[in-house]
């Protein structure tokens, strides 16, 4: 249980004064620390050698730490459990720190654990998506069964370094050797436009957010998308799936009650197979919609992801149901402060490594 000092709200001054936001420096790092200024936070950043100096040129970072690499933010522990320190997971942790890690973490973690074991599963995953009613592209157990174009995805996020386009079967045959040792699926490849959809699911409330959206931008995909295609023929260039950056995206109106329904589906199914907290906080859902403006779901990302970052002054959806600038790493605080306020910090949190 998370001892009880902990839980107590303080009875002068802000209720956030007495306690730190920590992430790690990197993913969403800059927008979760500013959100957590910005409700009365004291902020850490856990960065290593390379971009220590970057958060301590911010002055919304009250503190840095600094490792030389983000495997050692375990030997931390110790020192983190000592303090009034609440951690704000983002995809660097999924990246950096093994399943095990995040479920013996003995530290106060926004979100629940118990979500990233189907996160992390290809396959648990698609059961989770397919029992919310949503659809999903067809996924090929062999290579035998290809017979239109993949994507082969491998497992964690990586931000689609090392995904490959396939065309058939015996294009992956030639290429599988690439694959070696690795993790992956082979997923239909479906054309039409992605979107990633950020939703914040609050325990307190109940209630389901939109809190923005984007188009990631791919290199070189992207790239090539603006070449005529029989100039490509001769090029001999292997797409590649890397994110490098995002891009703001507006949804038609007409189709925000689909997207909205996938996340209210998501968050139920989760109560169901997760325990009863379920998924909350942020997540993401990424789809792709095609031409007849139906969505395809590749996948759910359980935790804020990158794709909220031009997002830092709020959105137009965060707008609609703030009137106020509200990113999604402020959203995070606010949520916080709430349960502190409300004598409900354990409503938003997962101590199961807490002993």
């Amino acid at each position: 249980m998370i001892a009880p000092e902990l839980l107590r709200t303080p009875a002068q001054g802000k209720s956030s004064d007495f306690y730190t936001i920590a992430t790690l420096g990197s993913h969403s790092a800059l927008q979760i620390l500013k959100g957590a200024h910005d409700e009365g936070f004291h902020t850490l950043a856990i960065a290593n050698r390379e971009t220590e100096r970057l958060y301590r040129s911010f002055a919304f970072v009250d503190e840095v730490i600094g490792i030389d690499n983000y495997g050692e933010f375990m030997d931390l522990v110790p020192e983190l459990e000592s303090r009034k320190i609440i951690i704000v997971p983002h995809g660097s942790f999924v990246a950096y720190l093994s399943l095990d890690d995040h479920k013996k973490m003995s530290i106060p973690y926004f979100g629940n654990k118990a979500v990233l074991d189907h996160e992390a599963s290809r396959e648990l995953q698609r059961q989770w998506l397919t029992r919310a009613g949503l659809t999903v592209p067809r996924q090929f157990r062999t290579a035998a069964e290809i017979d239109r174009p993949v994507i082969v995805k491998l497992y964690g996020a990586q931000g689609g370094k090392g995904y490959l386009f396939v065309r058939n079967a015996n294009d992956f045959e030639q290429r599988a050797g690439q694959l070696a040792r690795q993790n992956y699926i082979l997923q239909e490849y479906i054309i039409g436009v992605p979107a990633y959809i950020h939703y914040f699911y609050s325990p307190l409330t109940g209630k389901l957010e939109i809190m923005s959206m984007d188009r990631r931008y791919e290199t070189n995909v992207d790239s090539l998308g603006r070449i005529p295609a029989t100039a490509q023929q001769n090029m001999e260039i292997e797409p590649s799936y890397v994110v490098v950056g995002n891009s703001p995206l507006v949804l038609r109106e007409s189709m925000l009650a689909e997207a909205y329904r996938m996340g209210e589906d998501v968050v139920r199914v989760s109560q169901e197979i997760c325990g009863p907290k379920g998924l909350f906080g942020a997540f993401c859902i990424e789809t792709i919609i095609t031409s007849e403006a139906k969505f395809f779901v590749m996948e759910i990302s359980a935790r804020i992801v990158a794709g909220t970052n031009p997002f830092i002054d709020g959105s137009p959806y965060s707008y609609l149901n703030y009137s106020e600038p509200m990113s999604t790493g402020r959203r995070i605080a606010r949520e916080i402060k709430n349960a502190l306020l409300s004598n409900n910090l354990h409503a938003v949190l997962d101590d199961s490594g807490i002993v």
